[in-house]
């Protein structure tokens, strides 16, 4: 009993110090991210026997030069948007007053009737207040989306130098592995399985979500839906995002079409984010990818809110390859390996069965 104690202490103080490191470990981890992705290319290029520092400088200065347009792009685009918000909710509330206020009262009316009083909902609720909430949300959701993917951005140095000595130190990590364990050898071998699993995620997982609000950026721009760059950005960002990602990102633009273009483009907006993913998402990329990861369903979802919880949008995109690394490093043990098997998809399991079992 006192061992359990002990653990869940430990574990509460990891937790508060991992919240209260945010500021240090996203940027780290990002730049982890970033090193598991760039490293293929280096290694190509030290194959074309071009020097090591020649080529970790030309990968970094590419990945910079990305990390920077994409900032640029992303606040200038958001910029605009702001501009125009205060236009768009006005738009709502003369469409709320001219096609939706009286469908509203009667359906209020009725449930009033059934004995659910919104009335006496406390604040404003005149004309046109309905409205503003929505222009509010639309708001709040996207400051709050692209707030937090520009946060990330904004620590370019600290990212790019990071990234910087990972790529540098990379080559020389497995020698130092062999020599600093008894059993480094097999060490190496399984977490060099993982690393590339999770590079080979990582990579598909780029790809497919460029395509993803490549589409979406120009289904948006072909409906005539303002700031299809946006969206595309946008789609693309939470397409990282487990499950609830392309939901979120399909909502702004919904409420964008609605007050510009009606509710048929908002039903076109809907249908454009709904085939795309799960066409790329659903069909597509378990083709491809597989269940490598071998993770619950229940696990996947639980990673998201747990790490959305504490760093935010920004833990949401780490949290499937946060949540490899840490059943893996569980299975490394004899005393936590049964945390790694409750980890574990059925699949998996039906796949370590014996075959007459």
């Amino acid at each position: 009993m006192t061992s359990v104690l002990l653990a869940a202490a430990g574990l509460v103080v990891v937790i508060a110090g991992l919240k209260a490191a945010k500021a240090l470990a996203l940027p780290f981890l990002f730049a982890v991210v970033l090193a598991i992705l760039a490293a293929p290319a280096v290694v190509r290029l030290e194959r074309l026997r071009i020097p090591r520092t020649l080529s970790v400088v030309v990968v970094v200065a590419a990945v910079l030069g990305v990390m920077v347009g994409i900032a640029n792009l992303t606040v200038a685009t958001a910029q605009q948007f702001g501009e125009n918000l205060d236009g768009y909710k006005q738009l709502l509330i003369v469409q709320y007053e001219t096609s939706w206020e009286l469908p509203l009262e009667r359906l209020l009316e009725r449930l009033q009737s059934l004995g659910v009083d919104l009335y006496a909902v406390p604040g404003d609720m005149g004309a046109g207040s309905a409205a503003g909430l929505v222009g509010a949300a639309l708001q709040t959701v996207v400051s709050y989306l692209l707030g937090s993917v520009v946060d990330l951005l904004s620590n370019t140095l600290v990212i790019t130098i990071t990234l910087a000595f990972i790529l540098f130190e990379a080559p020389d990590f497995p020698g130092k592995i062999r020599l600093a364990f008894r059993d480094g050898a097999e060490r190496l071998a399984q977490w060099g399985g993982l690393v590339a699993q999770v590079q080979r995620y990582l990579l598909l997982k780029t790809v497919i979500s460029a395509v993803t609000g490549l589409l979406l950026g120009i289904w948006t721009a072909v409906l005539g839906l303002d700031f299809p760059i946006l969206w595309g950005i946008l789609a693309f960002a939470l397409n990282f995002i487990p499950t609830v990602g392309s939901i979120i990102a399909a909502i702004p633009p919904m409420i964008l079409a609605l007050v510009l273009l009606g509710p048929g483009s908002m039903l076109a907006v809907g249908a454009g984010f709904l085939v795309t993913n799960v066409g790329l998402g659903n069909l597509l990329e378990p083709r491809i990818m597989g269940d490598q990861f071998g993770l619950s369903t229940l696990v996947v979802f639980l990673s998201l809110v747990f790490w959305g919880w504490l760093w935010g949008p920004a833990g949401m995109l780490l949290s499937v390859p946060l949540t490899v690394v840490l059943r893996s490093a569980l299975a490394q043990s004899g005393s936590s390996r049964w945390l790694s098997v409750l980890m574990s998809s059925g699949r998996q399991l039906r796949a370590a069965e014996p075959s007459g079992s």
